[in-house]
C-alpha cells in the first residue's frame, strides 16, 4: 500500500503545491473539509496589510489599497471555481448571514409562496436559518428525504435550498436535475457550496442556478472563520432584494442618505463593513486555488479518495462506509460508521493523524487535493488498522468529549 502511494505521489502533477502550505512536521492532515491548511503566502500578505496598509496607510487605504473593492475583487476570483461570471459572486459575511439574505430575497421574488424546501439532516445552520424566519411568520419549513425532493415541490414552494455535498456523508446532489425540477415547479433554488467550492466540479451558470453561498475556510484555505461568499445569477440582479440592508449595500454609501437605495448587481448583498484582515487571508487562499485550477484539483481529489477507499476496504473492513462508492457521486471526503467513532478519531489524532468526527457515530476523512499526499492517505489507513486491531482507542481519555468534535 505505501509503495503504491509513493509511486502515485511521484507521478502527481500537484505535488509541488504541497510545499506552499505550512503543514506541521509529523502531522497528517485529513480535515481540510472542515478547516483548510495555512498557505505560506498568507503570513506575508497579512503582514503587508498590517504594517503597510493599516500601519502606514491608515484610513487612506480604503482608497489607496482598494479596501473598499475587496468583496467584489475576491468574489471575481472565486467565480471561476464555481462556474460563475466574475460579477455574480461577492465575498461577505458568513454562510449563515448570506443564507438569511438570500432566503429573504427568494420569498420576496415569489409572492404568495412561503415554503422553503430542504432535507432532514442538512447542515444545521441551513435549517436554523429557515426556522428563524419561520418563527417570525415569514416562511414555512418543509423537509423531504433525498429521494422525495422532487415530489415535495409544488405551488407553495418559494425556494429549494440544499447543500450540494452533504457535510456528514459526502453524498452529492445532481445540481442540474434538481434545479430544473424546482424551476419547473415555479420555485427558485439556493445551493450551499460549503463542502464543494474548490474541491468538486461546480458549474452554477450551466446548471441555471439562482443563488448560492459558500464557505471560505474549508477548501479555499481562508483561515478559521473566514468570510463566506454569495452568488446571485445575473438575470436576478435587477429584481432581488435582500433584507439586511446595511450601508455597504447602498448604491452610494458615502452619500450618507437616510433612505436605502440598493447597489447595482451582487454588490447589494453587502451589509456591514468588510473585515479587511480576514478578507486578506481569504484572498491569499483563493488565489492559490485559482492558480492550480479546478480540473487538476478535481482529478487529484477523486484519485486520492479512491485510493483511500480501496485501502480501507482491504485493511479496515470493520469500518462501514457511509459515503457513496462512486467518486462522481460524492465530495472530496469519505465517511465511515463505527459505534466508537469518536474514540477512534481521538486515537488517530494522538498519533498525529487529524480527521474528524460527526455525531453520533461517523468518522470523516477529507482530501484537500492541493496538499494531501497519497502517502498521507496510506499512512492513515495503516494507523487506523493498527488502532482497530489492538483496541488502542479503548482508553478513557479518548472517550472524553471536547467542546468541538
Amino acid at each position: 500500500m505505501l509503495d503504491e502511494a509513493k509511486a502515485l505521489d511521484a507521478a502527481d502533477p500537484l505535488r509541488a503545491y504541497r510545499d506552499q502550505f505550512d503543514l506541521p512536521e509529523g502531522v497528517i492532515y485529513l480535515d481540510g473539509n472542515s478547516l483548510g491548511a495555512l498557505p505560506k503566502r498568507t503570513r506575508g500578505r497579512l503582514q503587508q496589510v498590517v504594517d503597510t496598509e493599516w500601519g502606514d496607510g491608515l484610513i487612506r487605504s480604503w482608497n489607496s489599497a482598494d479596501w473598499i473593492g475587496t468583496p467584489q475583487r475576491i468574489g471575481a476570483k472565486i467565480a471561476p471555481l464555481i462556474g460563475a461570471q466574475s460579477h455574480e459572486v461577492i465575498a461577505c459575511d458568513s454562510v449563515s448571514v448570506n443564507l438569511t439574505k438570500l432566503i429573504g430575497a427568494a420569498l420576496k421574488m415569489r409572492p404568495g409562496r412561503t415554503v422553503i424546501l430542504s432535507e432532514p439532516g442538512n447542515f444545521p445552520t441551513d435549517l436554523y436559518m429557515i426556522q428563524g424566519l419561520a418563527g417570525q411568520g415569514m416562511a414555512e419549513q418543509r423537509l423531504a428525504h433525498r429521494d422525495q425532493i422532487i415530489e415535495g415541490l409544488n405551488e407553495d414552494v418559494a425556494l429549494l435550498m440544499l447543500t450540494h455535498v452533504h457535510y456528514k456523508t459526502g453524498a452529492m446532489f445532481d445540481m442540474a436535475a434538481l434545479t430544473k425540477a424546482a424551476h419547473d415547479a415555479g420555485a427558485l433554488v439556493l445551493w450551499d457550496l460549503s463542502h464543494s467550492g474548490g474541491a468538486v466540479p461546480v458549474d452554477l451558470n450551466e446548471c441555471d442556478a439562482d443563488f448560492a453561498v459558500g464557505c471560505g475556510y474549508k477548501y479555499l484555505n481562508g483561515g478559521p472563520g473566514a468570510p463566506a461568499y454569495a452568488y446571485v445569477a445575473e438575470r436576478h440582479h435587477e429584481t432581488f432584494q435582500q433584507p439586511i440592508t446595511g450601508w455597504m449595500g447602498h448604491a452610494r454609501p458615502f452619500a450618507f442618505s437616510d433612505e436605502y437605495e440598493p447597489a447595482e448587481g451582487v454588490s447589494r448583498m453587502l451589509a456591514g463593513t468588510p473585515p479587511i484582515l480576514a478578507m486578506a487571508a481569504l484572498e491569499s487562499g483563493v488565489e492559490l486555488m485559482a492558480e492550480i485550477g479546478m480540473e487538476p484539483l478535481v482529478a487529484k481529489s477523486r484519485a486520492l479518495s479512491e485510493f483511500f477507499r480501496t485501502a480501507m476496504a482491504e485493511h479496515c473492513p470493520q469500518m462501514e462506509p457511509v459515503s457513496p462508492a462512486h467518486p462522481t457521486q460524492r465530495g472530496s471526503q469519505l465517511s465511515y460508521y463505527h459505534p466508537e467513532a469518536y474514540a477512534i478519531c481521538q486515537a488517530l489524532i494522538a498519533r498525529g493523524i487529524i480527521g474528524d468526527f460527526r455525531d453520533p457515530d461517523v468518522l470523516r476523512f477529507g482530501f484537500a487535493p492541493a496538499y494531501v499526499s497519497f502517502e498521507d492517505a496510506g499512512k492513515a489507513v495503516a494507523a487506523l488498522k493498527e488502532i482497530l486491531e489492538t483496541g488502542a482507542w479503548d482508553r478513557p481519555e479518548f472517550k472524553q468529549r471536547a467542546a468541538v468534535t
